[in-house]
């Protein structure tokens, strides 16, 4: 049996092409598997590339369900997809740009009780979920498990990501231990969020899922990116590890998941 198929082998031409991916980065690629958090506004383009790229096993955990207010901002969903499950919509796109990967809907939101077996199934995870309490449960549950991820928020016309690797980089808590205050931090919905805001930062994320699978480049540790879209800038605020990190640092205070309370941003 070939390694790929005929219509595999048009399909990723273009990645064939690439020394530095080739047949065998290509192979990582359908071997991996990665777990979107939050069908949004980030997880919407990082979902489709990683399904045009081949990632051979695509998590997606979201329980909320399409609005029309996310159609500004939230690409994978379409106007007939108004009222379906977010994950479900999201899947059916998966499905129709890439049919020979596999789609796993986690059907719900993230919670201290269910993050673990969720997350230990994946290789890499993509946070683009929609409110602090949850970015501060999948950083704990990604260091606690040793899973790698990348963080993605934004508001208005910025936007920020890094990536976190187990023992090696900084995680979300050595750069702000604790959720804001409910009520601290004006929401999307208040504020406002420019519609390709997360087209761009998904797609970073994306990349840094791939560049992780395949081995390649310099990803985004001890580095956080904020992109200005107004100004059309990208800076760095780079720092490493911090030792009294409640859960990454030297001597941990947070050795099991817990649920917490934070302001909601949404995606």
């Amino acid at each position: 049996m070939p390694l790929f198929s005929p219509s595999e082998m048009t399909r990723y031409e273009r990645h064939f092409s690439l020394n530095e991916v080739g047949f065998k980065g290509q192979l990582k690629l359908r071997e991996a598997r990665v777990l979107v958090v939050g069908a949004g506004g980030l997880g919407s383009p990082a979902l489709l590339y990683l399904a045009a790229a081949g990632v051979g096993r695509i998590g997606v955990a979201d329980g909320d369900t399409v609005d029309l207010t996310n159609l500004q901002r939230q690409i994978v969903h379409f106007t007939e997809d108004i009222g379906k499950r977010k994950t479900h919509s999201a899947a059916e796109k998966i499905r129709a740009i890439n049919p020979e990967i596999e789609v796993v809907e986690h059907r719900q939101f993230l919670e201290a009780s269910n993050i673990a077996g969720v997350v230990a199934g994946y290789d890499f995870i993509v946070e683009g979920c929609d409110n602090f309490a949850t970015k501060f449960l999948v950083n704990d549950a990604c260091v606690l498990l040793k899973k790698p991820f990348s963080h993605g928020g934004m508001l208005r016309f910025e936007g920020q990501t890094f990536t976190y690797v187990p023992g090696r980089s900084r995680c979300y808590r050595c750069l702000f231990r604790e959720p804001p205050p409910p009520g601290s931090v004006p929401n999307c919905a208040d504020a406002g969020i420019l519609g390709m805001l997360p087209g761009v930062l998904g797609s970073i994320q994306a990349t840094e899922a791939v560049k992780y699978i395949l081995g390649l480049g310099d990803l985004l540790t001890d580095r956080l990116l904020i992109f200005d879209a107004l100004a059309m800038r990208f800076r760095e605020i780079r720092g490493g590890r911090d030792a009294d990190c409640p859960v990454c640092g030297d001597h941990p205070t947070i050795t099991e998941l817990r649920d917490e309370a934070g302001g909601r941003c949404e995606s």
